[in-house]
């Protein structure tokens, strides 16, 4: 059987080279090598070096993922989506995204909420458009429509036409109701909502002149 004939720590990594019979054979997860005990002189089978290397994968998978997690939450698609990009194997990408669903560090639930606390913060926007971002990152219809039906598009549209408003001109009405207005049809808002933010608007910067 081959023998460990080294095991190098990578400096500031997290990872550990291991070396059979002289050879390096396995670039591994730093915790994995702890985990199972691997130390110069011990022989292994080559079922447990397939065992290892598998588990290896398996850790490196979970590793990328909680990265990816590290910042910002994510959907369960995008977690998915990014795995197999950097190329692991679907039989581990699935592993991975149950254990982490099951510690509830994936709620598609949970992402929907952030995802439209975070734009209505920052970027207002109406349900429809909020709702087709959360399509396109793989939440399901229900869990979609339980997030924007707590959105109010009037007070969405006011927050997100008045920064605007304030830099346009006021000596055109006709003009500053067409720049806005193609501003908030972009954000996916209906016509009623548009009209009534930028005559709200309107009146409350003319009566201030």
């Amino acid at each position: 059987m081959p023998k460990i004939t080294g095991i190098k720590f990578e400096k500031g990594k997290r990872r550990a080279k291991l070396y059979l019979d002289g050879k390096s054979v396995l670039n591994l997860e730093a915790e994995l090598a702890a985990k199972k005990g691997l130390e110069t002189g011990k022989e292994l089978s080559e079922e447990e070096l397939s065992e290892l290397t598998d588990r290896n994968n398996y850790q490196k998978c979970l590793n990328a993922a909680l990265k990816f997690l590290a910042y910002r939450p994510r959907s369960e698609f995008e977690v998915k989506d990014r795995l197999r990009r950097r190329g692991f194997i679907q039989e581990d990408i699935d592993k991975v995204t149950d254990k982490l669903r099951e510690q509830g560090f994936i709620d598609d639930s949970a992402f929907a909420e952030y995802w439209r606390e975070n734009r209505e913060s920052f970027s207002p926007r109406s349900r429809y458009l909020m709702a087709t971002e959360l399509a396109r990152k793989g939440v399901k219809g229900v869990v979609i429509d339980e997030a924007v039906s707590k959105l109010n598009e009037s007070e969405s549209a006011y927050r997100a036409a008045l920064p605007r408003a304030h830099r346009l001109s006021l000596s055109d009405h006709e003009v500053f109701r067409t720049r806005l207005g193609g501003y908030l049809r972009r954000r996916g808002f209906s016509y009623d909502v548009i009209n009534n933010t930028i005559e709200k608007i309107w009146r409350e910067l003319t009566d201030k002149t």
